[in-house]
Parts: C-alpha cells; structure tokens; sequence
C-alpha cells in the first residue's frame, strides 16, 4: 500500500489496495467503514489514515488464491501483494467514497464486472453532491483465470483525467456483480505514475501499455 501523507488536494498520489481490512481469508461483507480514515474496519482493523471514509453499504470481498477459495473473485495472479481483497456492494445501486481533503488530477482502478456492466462519477462535493468531474463506463470484462476458481476474474485497469479537486466517488453498478480493488487517487495510472496528458479520457490502461512498448520498439529500429 502506498503510505504517501495526503496533507493537500494535490499534494501526492495514494492507493488504496483493500489487504489487511480483515483476517484472510474471511467470509465477506465486512464493513470497510473507517479503515482510511482514522477509525476500524467492521472487524476492528485499522489502516494507514488517509483521511478517506466509506458508506455503510461499502464492503470487503474476499480473493481466491490458488490455494484459497473465499468467493467468487480472484486477481488471478495480477498484482502481488494486493490479492486478498476489494471493494464491492451488496444492496443499494451504488457505494460512496468521501475524501474531505480532497484530490486532483486523475483517478484509476482495477475492476471486474462480468455480467454487468457499471458507471463511476466522481464528484466535487461530498457524499456525491455537487458537479460531476468525471464519469467512467464500465464495460464488461472476460472471465478467464484458470487455477483460481473465481468467474470473476481477471481484473481490469481503467483510469480518468479531470480538472477540478474532487471530493467522493460514486462505485456504481448492479450490487453483488462489479468489484474493485487498488483504488488510486491522484493519477489516472493504476499505481500512480503521473497523469500524461490533460483532459478526461478514460483508457484501458492495458492498451496504453502497449503503445507506449510499441513506440520504444519504433524509435530503436530508427537509431
């Protein structure tokens, strides 16, 4: 997880990667509540206070391993070292995600949603009020981890650009069918590198990838 201090709106990047919310592996739908935010997990846990709190329907999903089966869901052997849990809802359309001090730039995540597909806004004011700075469509994604016993899997990039300082996210979707995880703040990178370009565009960041080793590739064959 990264431990960057987010003292101001623009002042560093910061990920959010769901491990350590609850023993592993668990049996679900425990409350994230104020693991970010100076407070406990629903199973009395507490994290890296980020200043970031959750509404009541935002819950921890457990992640298969290959050895461990927990749910439905699974990385898929995709980021190691943020494999045990996500971010997903189980009632309502939609879960909150309140960052008072506020953040700047971009936004990314990874996601899986393979029945369904989903929307997130990101919003200048709390609790989703206010104007809408951003919306990522969620498409859906291929299930294809063989080895993890999870149809959900693997998951997906996907980021966005924005102006403005955000304050909530709004993870929209059909409950129990979208999941996210390694939730970044600052960058519309998964991870952190910094935003390229200006604007609100959302990729894959997978097709980014692979542009930028085809641009290399390019400008070696012409030294």
């Amino acid at each position: 997880m990264t431990t960057a201090i987010f003292s101001s709106a623009s002042a560093a990047v910061i990920v959010l990667d769901f491990e350590g919310i609850a023993p592993y592996p668990n049996n679900n739908d425990i409350a994230i509540s104020d693991f970010y935010n100076g407070g406990t997990s629903g199973a009395g846990l507490s994290g890296v206070n980020h200043g970031i709190g959750f509404s009541d329907n935002a819950l921890l999903i457990c992640l298969n391993s290959q050895t461990v089966g927990c749910s439905n869901t699974s990385h898929g052997g995709l980021n190691p070292g943020s494999e045990e849990g996500g971010l997903y809802f189980v009632s309502g359309a939609e879960t909150f995600m309140n960052v008072v001090a506020g953040f700047a730039d971009g936004f990314s995540f990874n996601y899986t949603a393979i029945n369904n597909s989903g929307i997130v806004n990101v919003y200048d004011g709390l609790n989703g009020t206010g104007n809408v700075l951003a919306t990522i469509n969620l498409a859906t994604t291929p299930s294809n981890c063989s080895g993890f016993n999870a149809g959900f899997c693997p998951f997906v990039a996907i980021g966005v650009q924005f102006a403005g300082i955000a304050q909530s996210v709004g993870f929209g979707g059909v409950a129990n069918q979208v999941v996210f995880d390694d939730i970044t703040f600052g960058s519309d990178i998964v991870g952190g590198d910094p935003v390229p370009l200006p604007g609100a565009i959302p990729f894959m960041i997978t097709g980014l990838a692979g542009l930028r080793a085809a641009t290399r590739k390019k400008k070696k064959q012409s030294a």
